[in-house]
């Protein structure tokens, strides 16, 4: 799950701000960092929550190939296991 804070870096990398309880409503903007607006903060919040399924995904996905392509090689089940520890 997608935090305040998260949606806010995305916005802006070099943020200073402290967010207190996940809430849009307790941000502390620190050293003159440009406020972002609580509509495009929560409005940010689903779109970095789907990069972050999405990098989940594909991570799955390249484990999943690497798996198969080991497979593919000759290696079993418990010869992967001990490369790679999955």
């Amino acid at each position: 799950m997608a935090t305040v804070l998260d949606a806010i870096l995305k916005i802006n990398p070099n943020a200073e701000v402290t967010v207190n309880g996940n809430n849009v409503n307790n941000i502390i903007w620190h050293n003159e960092t440009a406020v972002i607006s609580k509509e495009d903060i929560e409005a940010k919040i689903p779109v970095v929550e789907k990069e972050i399924s999405d990098a989940k995904t594909a991570e799955a996905n390249k484990k999943a190939s690497g798996k198969q392509k080991l497979k593919d090689l000759g290696l079993d089940d418990e010869e992967i296991k001990a490369l790679i520890g999955a």
